[in-house]
């Protein structure tokens, strides 16, 4: 499997963290992951050819082998189960790569010249992730989540405890993975544009600790007054 080369774009807040701010916004990174020298995570240069996931019904048709012919459901790894050749890796192939391979595992011993068409049963409906701290996380369609604030409301919106300057979208375009880092309540006010969503796309909303603990802290604390004041020793 290819190991993608990281690379992080702070599309929110480069100008504001390079004039300096009042808080430590410092994180740690792998050392696969470098600060790219982008303004915008950089778009899909074009459709992506389907390719085989796993969990997923395939048609298989080989000419004059009608019991070879069939649906075939692909296991958590992207094996199939065929006749005769035994198990395939079809996971991240195309139909047509499947289908060669079909025919040349066939081909000789069992069919002189098989012919092999291969399809999807269902196209994929094209999708993005929403994760992390939104109110309903989940797959939702491409076709409305088509920028970042869209693809927050399609699932639910914000939850409790999630840092709106620390949204991340991840894309992988042409073999390199992007990630980048948005300010949602920016976004919202009109401060920064509004980014695109393409299929595929991964987007997470961060945790916000410090506010989880605040309100664990405050379930335990008996009130005398009418207020509580708290210090925290943590604050820079």
């Amino acid at each position: 499997m290819t190991r993608f080369t990281s690379k992080l774009i702070a599309a929110f807040a480069l100008a504001t963290v390079l004039t300096g701010c009042a808080k430590d916004r410092s994180f740690g990174m792998s050392p696969d992951i470098e600060v790219a020298q982008l303004t915008e995570l950089p778009a899909p240069a074009g459709v992506t050819a389907y390719t085989v996931g796993s969990q997923e019904r395939i048609e298989v048709t080989v000419l004059d082998a009608e019991r070879l012919s069939g649906t075939y459901l692909t296991d958590a790894e992207g094996y199939i189960a065929f006749p005769l050749v035994g198990d395939l890796y079809v996971g991240g192939k195309t139909p047509n790569q499947v289908a060669q391979m079909i025919a040349d595992r066939l081909r000789g011993e069992y069919i002189v010249n098989p012919q092999v068409r291969v399809r999807p049963a269902e196209l994929p409906v094209p999708s993005v992730s929403i994760g992390g701290e939104v109110e309903q996380p989940g797959t939702y369609p491409a076709a409305t989540s088509q920028s970042l604030i869209r693809a927050i409301n399609n699932a639910g919106g914000l939850a409790e405890y999630a840092k709106s300057d620390d949204v991340l979208i991840m894309r992988v375009v042409e073999g390199q993975r992007y990630i980048g880092v948005y300010n949602i309540e920016g976004i919202q006010r009109g401060n920064y544009a509004d980014p695109l969503i393409y299929p595929g796309d991964i987007v997470t909303v961060g945790d916000s600790p410090s506010r989880r603990t605040l309100d664990t802290i405050l379930q335990f604390i008996p009130l005398l007054s009418t207020s509580a004041i708290l210090i925290d020793r943590t604050f820079n």
